[in-house]
């Protein structure tokens, strides 16, 4: 038995159902089943009944879950009390999309942390499951999941199930991102067909659990696109596009200090019309500690700085 089997048959209880506890924690059906099944094993008792309500407790596991909850509330504290005491540590973890102004905004904090102080910070580009993920199983304080306007109320109504508060922090349309040697780049308007005789590169891992991988793709992808090249971290698309003059990548609006870096601009498509949605994302009971904050901070400041270069 460990704390994970005790999180495990928290959730059963909590959603009275083998299904939906494993959808909330991101496992398979059957990996969960066995897992309470090996903690029923372990301490002799029958935890759930299946009735007409879903999984419901027995006498012994109503006992059991009260325990549980008990120890998992003091393993909380404990965390708590330990973060807060060793204030000369800073700490900081974050999963994001691949995001140029959200790692320009990164970088900007961390220029400006007390150099004396120890820090241990996580900083994961993924995409949206497994920033949930991280903060639901692998003790991540913050998240920015990226999804398209159509997508918007599955995962708001997914971050509700989960107990998870989110704050909008960017709204936007997908720009087109290209060297500036490209044959496109002095186009006065790029559209869409224009881009077919060059080479897409793209993020390969879009997600949405609710929706076939096929459909997903669908909303992301452009069928009319033949050549595409598929990468999974953002530093090798300035790689490709710096000296593959041909490719191009959609992205959100990019700070120009990192334009100038990699030789690149960023172009409105005329007939692009996919808008997004950038969201910071947190547990419920969690409050932002003072390295969150001064992140958000620089966000708005970066924010503000492409909204002004749009200008």
């Amino acid at each position: 038995m460990n704390i994970l089997h005790l999180k495990y048959a928290v959730e059963v209880e909590r959603t009275r159902s083998i299904t939906k506890a494993a959808d909330n924690l991101f496992m398979g059906q059957p990996n969960l089943s066995r897992a309470i099944k090996e903690l029923e094993e372990t301490l002799g008792i029958t935890i759930f009944k299946r009735t007409s309500k879903g999984m419901t407790p027995t006498q012994q596991g109503e006992i059991f879950l009260s325990y549980a909850k008990g120890i998992l509330k003091q393993i909380d504290e404990i965390e708590s009390i330990y973060k807060n005491e060793k204030q000369n540590k800073l700490s900081f973890s974050i999963s994001i999309p691949r995001a140029s102004y959200i790692t320009y905004a990164f970088t900007q904090l961390v220029a400006k942390l007390d150099p004396t102080k120890e820090l241990e910070f996580n900083y994961k580009e993924t995409n949206n499951v497994r920033a949930i993920s991280n903060i639901l199983q692998n003790n991540y304080n913050l998240g920015i999941i990226r999804f398209q306007s159509a997508h918007e109320d599955y995962f708001l109504n997914m971050l509700h199930e989960k107990e998870l508060r989110y704050e909008t922090l960017f709204e936007f349309e997908h720009l087109l991102l290209l060297s500036k040697k490209h044959p496109l780049a002095e186009k006065e308007t790029i559209l869409q067909e224009d881009l077919r005789d060059f080479i897409e590169i793209a993020h390969g891992d879009p997600y949405v659990p609710s929706l076939p991988v096929t459909e997903v793709r669908k909303a992301e992808f452009s069928d009319s696109v033949t050549k595409r090249i598929f990468i999974y971290e953002r530093g090798s698309q300035f790689d490709l596009l710096g000296q593959v003059t041909s490719a191009y990548v959609w992205v959100s609006p990019a700070p120009l200090e990192t334009l100038d870096r990699y030789g690149l601009i960023q172009r409105k498509c005329g007939d692009g019309n996919r808008k997004y949605k950038d969201v910071l994302i947190y547990k419920n009971n969690y409050k932002l500690n003072y390295v969150d904050k001064l992140f958000i901070d620089e966000l708005n400041a970066v924010k503000k700085e492409l909204f002004t270069n749009k200008c």
